[in-house]
């Protein structure tokens, strides 16, 4: 199915200003939807021609009540019913009265811009789904014609409206408050008066003063946002958020106008105290991981330390060789900690942890050497459980690399480079896959051989690398030096919306 971006961009050939202007339209008419219990579709004339066809560019169906449209018709062409209504909308100055074709009540309004007709509106009810109109009905359709008739007089959306349903954001369905033009409660829907009970005001809503029933509900010393006295009055198109006694309440104001004077205001409002609480709740949770991750850092940096330092006492060449190593690997570990510990969340950006690992690899490693770290490609997002066997597996060999492919005896390699190349595939077989090259230009391998097995740092490679559903193989460099070639697969990485990260 089309988008309205592809219909604007394809078929109907506005200018771009237009085409805006029905985009900030169709991001917030959801609440005309429903507060008119009825569907909304969107037409603009196809092409530049003085008899144009008339595309069906968005649909917007309510969620207060039956849909009239069960299908997706965006893209639909108007047929020759509904065509000259479409033009004579367009050429009019004002919406239409209901035309009822059959069980469909229709009502066309131009949609303008700047004094001219860009688009036309059109509302469709189904008779025999409508509701039976008793207070809330009938405010509720008050209120959608007085934003139809701003539609068809240029000033709905606002200019500086928010568009669009966030986090919190209230809907129609949350609670619905008409003010008039002073700030005075014609009309609350049942939601709206539960959540001023809510607030603390117990006494009659119609009639009140919505300003005076918020602020005088308000904390002494409580810093206020700008942007509330004129939301509560109704006479900016913004939002605010109210947290007094355990409750948060968010609100969105929408000046209602008629003939270009301001006449009252629609006010959405939502109780978002259980939103908040959860809020609170993941981010002391996401704070408590991060702590955690932080002291284990802490931890392994300090055993790290003390294995340096006893290293420094022992006589033995190959124990202080190995103390050295373990020192050398729970510090690779702590650096992922380190990184997950500055994060919100179990995935970290990895190339930055594979930069470092390599070139405080190559300074432990490169004694009277000179050897230079360089990366390229990019590992992408990876989730805790593969990033610290990853950076412990990409220390070994970087490590083997410079240890083995370049020494200070005469005649050998005394510099040169080390180079981490990453790759990352995606397929819906074998999911995530990651190949990754540690290649030097040392003195390479000795011909017809292979790295052994009985090294603890090729053993811990291996099992590694197994763990995360991979293998490693050997070979040659062009024209000496040796190249260290393993694919792994990797977890999924949830992204924000459910979708997978790559």
């Amino acid at each position: 199915m089309p988008t309205l971006r592809d219909v604007l961009s394809e078929v109907a050939a506005l200018p771009q200003a237009d085409a805006e202007w029905l985009h900030r339209l169709v991001g917030d008419w959801q609440m005309v939807a429903d507060l008119s219990f009825s569907d909304l579709t969107l037409w603009v004339p196809a092409g530049r021609s003085a008899d144009p066809d008339w595309v069906l560019a968005s649909h917007a169906r309510p969620s207060t009540g039956p849909n009239f449209y069960p299908d997706d018709v965006v893209g639909t062409i108007a047929d020759d019913r509904r065509r000259p209504r479409l033009e004579q909308a367009r050429e009019s100055d004002s919406i239409s009265l209901p035309d009822e074709v059959g069980y469909v009540r229709e009502q066309y309004v131009p949609v303008v811009r700047a004094g001219r007709s860009i688009a036309v509106l059109v509302r469709h009810t189904d008779l025999q789904a409508m509701r039976a109109q008793g207070g809330l009905e009938v405010n509720y359709l008050q209120t959608a014609q007085a934003l139809l008739r701003m539609v068809s007089q240029g000033s709905f959306p606002a200019e500086s409206s928010p568009t669009g349903v966030g986090r919190g954001t209230p809907r129609v369905g949350d609670g619905v408050v008409r003010l008039d033009a002073e700030g005075q409660i014609e009309y609350a829907s049942p939601n709206a008066v539960s959540a001023l009970r809510r607030l603390g005001h117990t006494d009659q809503v119609h009639g009140a003063d919505l300003s005076e029933i918020v602020t005088r509900r308000l904390p002494s010393g409580v810093t206020v946002d700008e942007t509330m006295p004129l939301v509560l009055t109704g006479r900016a198109p913004w939002g605010t958020e109210i947290e007094t006694r355990g409750l948060n309440l968010t609100l969105r104001a929408v000046p209602l106008y008629a003939d270009g004077s301001r006449v009252g205001a629609l006010i959405l409002m939502r109780d978002v105290s259980e939103i908040r609480r959860r809020e609170r709740e993941l981010l002391t949770k996401d704070a408590t991981i991060r702590e955690i991750h932080h002291r284990v850092k802490n931890n392994l940096q300090t055993v790290a330390a003390l294995l340096r330092l006893q290293s420094r006492r022992m006589e033995d060449p190959a124990a202080k060789a190995a103390l050295q190593e373990a020192g050398r690997r729970l510090t690779t570990v702590a650096l992922v900690h380190d990184t997950l510990s500055q994060g919100f969340d179990e995935t970290l950006v990895f190339d930055e942890i594979a930069v470092r690992v390599a070139r405080a690899t190559v300074e432990v490693a490169a004694r009277g050497t000179r050897v230079t770290a360089l990366h390229s490609g990019s590992f992408g997002r990876l989730r805790a459980e593969d990033a610290t066997p990853l950076a412990t597996v990409l220390a070994e060999l970087v490590h083997n690399a410079v240890e083995h492919g370049f020494s200070t005896e005469p005649g050998a390699f005394d510099s040169g480079t080390v180079e981490v190349t990453a790759h990352r595939t995606s397929s819906t077989e074998l999911g995530d896959l990651l190949e990754v090259t540690v290649a030097d230009n040392g003195k390479g391998l000795p011909e017809g051989h292979q790295p052994g097995r009985t090294g603890l740092g090729m053993q811990i490679v291996d099992a590694l690398i197994a763990d995360l559903r991979g293998e490693i193989r050997w070979e040659p460099a062009k024209p000496h030096g040796t190249v260290a070639r393993f694919v792994v697969r990797l977890r999924p990485v949830p992204a924000p919306g459910g979708a997978r990260a790559g």
